[in-house]
Formats: structure tokens, C-alpha cells, sequence
């Protein structure tokens, strides 16, 4: 059953540097993550009813929980997981989901 990692992102008092860190460090990190099948990001625009306080939503695809556990500990990962906080802490939850 493949599982993946989702990290969701509220709004960020600086939009353009979040970006800027996001997709030059971040995201380049994390895609080194052994076992990655997959990494999908998207930008929230919106919701139904208008505005949304969400930023950025990025999924990340892998075989299996194992695979996954594997990856959060290896050095990349770790290295991935070190900046995450440094730059979204506050900001950010991360939730695994099983894909059905």
C-alpha cells in the first residue's frame, strides 16, 4: 500500500522569501530523500467560500510506511526535517495518510 507524507503550510508573514527558500533549499532537499516515489506541490489559492489561510501543500509518495520511516531517518532526511524547522516551524504540520 503506498503511503505518503504531506506537509501543509499556513500562510507565511513573507510570502516571496518562503517561496524563494521553498523551492531553492527546501524542496531540493527533501526530493533527496531515499525512496521517494513522488513529490507533488501545490499552491492554495483559495477555498470555496474565499480566502484560505493555507500556503503551500506538498505530498510525498512512497511505497510503503517502512519506506517512509526509512526516509524521514536517513541523513537526507534529517537534513530536510533540520531546515523545516529552522524556516516553517511555526507554520507547518505534517501528517502521514495511507493512498486508497
Amino acid at each position: 500500500m503506498m503511503v505518503k507524507l504531506v506537509a501543509i503550510y499556513r500562510k507565511p508573514e513573507d510570502i516571496d522569501a518562503f517561496d524563494k527558500h521553498y523551492f531553492e533549499v527546501h524542496g531540493p532537499l527533501a526530493e533527496k530523500m531515499p525512496g521517494l516515489i513522488k513529490m507533488e506541490v501545490s499552491k492554495i489559492y483559495g477555498t470555496p467560500m474565499g480566502e484560505s489561510d493555507l500556503h503551500l501543500m506538498a505530498e510525498m509518495y512512497f511505497e510503503s510506511k517502512e519506506a517512509l520511516t526509512e526516509a524521514l531517518s536517513s541523513s537526507e532526511g534529517r537534513a530536510a526535517g533540520k531546515d523545516l524547522r529552522g524556516f516553517a516551524g511555526p507554520i507547518v504540520s505534517m501528517h502521514f495518510a495511507e493512498v486508497v
